[in-house]
């Protein structure tokens, strides 16, 4: 109909216009190679490269960190299988109910099955939705179920049936086989029909489900790392190799190239500049012990008792710290502001309230507790008190500078990536500078376009050194996103086209920077972006990369190899590059031998 509407001829894959679905996928699930849209709207990149950023060493011990602060452990998947029910017995109760009375009509119909009795097919689904391992299946009527579908629905149904040993197991593999379309060969059509409705309904249900009880609950609760909790993200992992993300780009360059890469959206819990930032928590889990102790005991004093209970407790408070390091305003200077604005403090107040009532533990929106509400904003108030007799804020701001260097760092990375990976780069609103928004609403405050487009006009006099020198200011964001840009926009056919080639490093950090080219026809970018940057210095140039060094293939000619940024002539030994050359003023890399 698109291609009849304009007049062209249907492409032969069918997709007559660009198009992505906003799909959400999880775990090792992958976009549906049979849908006729160009990939998702980018929130699987996004995941992918903050864990790219998390030092995955440091699990153990932010983990320990975590729970001994909340004082007990926290499982994700059993937060996540409770935090699923809670949704079926509070929001979506009457969806849930309709498909229990649905189930129990089915059963009725096969003498099998009809002494199965409403609540515990009722409770089968409950269990089945709970256990649901991604947003839904695609079975449709009429049309074979695919073996991803069927794998699914066993995984589910497998996973109910352990987690449930009093409830009879024939009930389960009756619902199975109602998920999967395998109807008894004497059923009638019209009997097909209500299995089919059901199946539909059912399909219908379980995404809301995992995005209330998921995104909406145990992303506010489960704050280990709070920079992995977003759309699409699985917290419970912590860091992604450099092999393993390599296997991932080459994957989306097969098979879906032209779909976007987001890293930050109108959905995302935090913005890519914050998430940057708390990603390097990572980097520092002995200091992030140390500082979590001293500024715990700092603030107590401003807790209150409610119920025998201190508010706010241990697990807001782990939150708000977090939030505060990946929010805390930077002069120009470098140095972090000695104290805090009202604007900031209503700001981060606004987004507390948000958490606790979302996470539901100790206040809801359909209940709210307004005395447990009033001692988070109290809390919030008194920490960041500008007084001089707050003793919170001289013990904050240095752990505070830190992470803000390696977040810049962090975010430079994903804004290369972003912009020379296979996919379509999408930028948000505001994101050419550094932003450090929070969840809506506090990422639709208005931008400052005016200021912007005043930076964008002064780029060309700023030289690199300066841009690095004045980091705090965002114009070396935007330098980076500008050139990249119009680079793309000079060799459409590279980064539409040009293979996707994984460079190896070499030397001291070698695990501290990923490399890339894409190639097409003998032309040629390469790309090299640092990580888990605490480990070099800051800023990650120069000689502090030492013998680091990024092999470059045969088919690669250097003749007329030079720095994008720079324009200056890159050396080499043999097929060697060192990063030390490569990123001798900029923290970060770009090598071409286009003109």
């Amino acid at each position: 109909r698109c291609a009849k509407a304009l007049a062209i001829a249907l492409p032969q894959d069918g997709r007559a216009i660009y198009m992505v679905a906003e799909k959400i996928l999880t775990g090792a699930e992958t976009l549906r190679k049979d849908w006729l849209v160009h990939g998702t709207t980018g929130y699987d990149f996004s995941n992918q490269v903050a864990q790219l950023l998390v030092d995955s060493s440091a699990e153990t011990a932010i983990t320990k960190t975590f729970h001994r602060f909340i004082g007990h452990s926290l499982p994700f998947g059993h937060l996540l299988y409770a935090k699923k029910l809670q949704v079926m017995k509070l929001s979506l109760a009457n969806d849930v109910n309709v498909l229990g009375n649905m189930v129990d009509r089915l059963s009725e119909q096969n003498r099998w099955y009809r002494d199965f009795t409403l609540e515990a097919l009722a409770r089968a689904v409950r269990e089945t939705i709970a256990c649901f391992p991604v947003y839904r299946t695609y079975l449709a009527p009429g049309q074979p179920v695919s073996e991803e579908d069927r794998q699914i629905v066993e995984r589910a149904i497998t996973a109910a049936k352990r987690r449930n040993p009093a409830i009879e197991e024939s009930i389960f593999n009756f619902l199975r086989d109602v998920l999967v379309f395998r109807f008894p060969e004497n059923l009638d059509v019209e009997a097909r029909t209500e299995h089919t409705h059901f199946v539909l309904k059912f399909q219908q249900t379980t995404g809301p489900i995992m995005a209330k009880g998921l995104e909406d609950t145990v992303f506010y609760i489960y704050n280990r790392l709070a920079a992995l909790n977003e759309v699409g993200g699985e917290p419970q992992q912590f860091g992604l190799s450099i092999d393993e993300f390599h296997e991932r780009n080459r994957d989306r360059q097969r098979d879906w190239s032209a779909t976007l890469l987001a890293t930050s959206t109108h959905d995302t819990k935090r913005s890519e500049d914050v998430r940057a930032r708390m990603v390097a928590i990572s980097e520092m889990p002995e200091l992030w012990r140390r500082w979590l102790q001293r500024w715990r005991l700092t603030n107590r004093r401003w807790k209150r008792t409610i119920n025998e209970v201190e508010a706010p407790d241990a697990n807001e408070e782990y939150l708000l710290y977090q939030t505060l390091l990946g929010t805390w305003p930077i002069r120009d200077s470098g140095e972090p502001e000695s104290a805090a604005t009202q604007e900031y403090i209503e700001r981060i107040q606004a987004y507390m309230a948000k958490a606790l009532h979302e996470a539901k533990i100790n206040t809801s929106w359909i209940q709210p507790n307004e005395e447990w509400d009033a001692s988070m904003r109290d809390f919030v108030a008194k920490i960041l008190d500008p007084s001089r007799r707050n003793k919170f804020i001289p013990a904050f701001v240095p752990i505070a500078q830190e992470v803000a260097r390696l977040g810049a760092i962090n975010s430079l990375t994903q804004t290369l990536l972003k912009l020379t990976l296979p996919g379509v780069p999408d930028i948000y609103q505001g994101n050419e500078i550094w932003d450090y928004s929070l969840v809506d609403p506090d990422n639709r405050r208005p931008v400052d376009y005016k200021r912007r487009r005043e930076m964008l006009d002064a780029l060309p006099g700023a030289t690199p050194e300066e841009l690095v020198r004045n980091w705090p200011d965002g114009r070396i964001k935007m330098f980076l996103t500008q050139q990249v840009l119009q680079f793309r926009r000079e060799h459409v056919d590279l980064f539409r086209r040009g293979e996707y080639l994984p460079l190896a490093a070499s030397g001291t950090f070698a695990e501290c920077c990923v490399s890339f080219a894409r190639e097409l026809a003998g032309k040629w970018i390469a790309v090299i972006a640092p990580r888990l940057s605490s480990r070099v210095g800051f800023p990650p140039v120069g000689e502090r990369w030492k013998d680091t060094a990024i092999e470059f293939p045969e088919t690669l000619s250097f003749e007329h190899a030079h720095d994008l940024f720079t324009c200056r002539p890159i050396h080499h030994e043999g097929r060697h590059v060192s990063v030390a050359d490569a990123m001798s003023i900029l923290p970060f890399g770009a090598i071409t031998n286009l003109r």
